[in-house]
């Protein structure tokens, strides 16, 4: 992990972070004073960038590549929650405002490089710019009901309809995802997932 200021590619990766869709509005005395907190680290395909269970929390900007949300039982079976990509973030916010260990991991599903922050410095900048705070709270408040509404869609749809739903929601990600991901994600197998995409087109 490095910091941003001394990172050798520091200036496209000061482009790559104003593309974020959370921080585009920013002023410059706010970039000013975010981009020293800033750390960049890479992780490759499988890394953790999070762990269930984990107390120390961070706030992620996904630079490049992409990361899933899992939960897993004591048996180690899975469920992916959601994946966010460039310009994109995540967060385990609201564990650290309810002062509760992070109900999920965060996990690159490819290679990612991140700008990152822990949790404690993250809040704290927002509580001195109020617009960001609103916005950012008003981010995780959606991520959240995207879960839950994706959580619903897995007992509510049958297969074509699971599909055709996420291909609809999040035609951006649709051809980026690993099949063997996707599949997990939808709660099928491979071999229906190809099915599916064959009949639906």
């Amino acid at each position: 992990m490095t910091a941003l200021a001394s990172h050798p590619q520091r200036n496209s990766i000061r482009l790559q972070i104003r593309q974020n869709l959370l921080l585009q509005g920013m002023s410059q005395p706010q970039w000013a004073e975010l981009e020293p907190l800033l750390l960049v680290a890479d992780y490759r395909k499988s890394d953790p960038l999070v762990r269930q269970g984990d107390e120390e929390m961070e706030q992620f900007f996904i630079l490049e590549g992409m990361v899933k949300r899992v939960v897993s039982n004591p048996e180690g079976r899975e469920m992916i929650l959601r994946f966010a990509a460039e310009t994109e973030m995540d967060t385990s916010y609201a564990a650290w405002r309810l002062r509760t260990p992070v109900p999920y991991s965060i996990v690159a599903v490819t290679r990612v490089r991140a700008a990152e922050l822990p949790m404690p410095v993250w809040a704290e900048f927002i509580e001195h710019h109020p617009e960001l705070k609103e916005r950012f709270e008003h981010e995780v408040m959606k991520l959240m009901s995207e879960v839950m509404a994706h959580t619903i869609t897995l007992h509510l749809l049958d297969a074509p309809g699971r599909l055709s739903r996420f291909q609809r929601k999040h035609p951006e990600l649709a051809g980026r995802i690993p099949k063997k991901e996707l599949a997990a994600y939808l709660n099928l197998t491979p071999e229906t997932l190809s099915r599916l995409k064959q009949k639906l087109g």
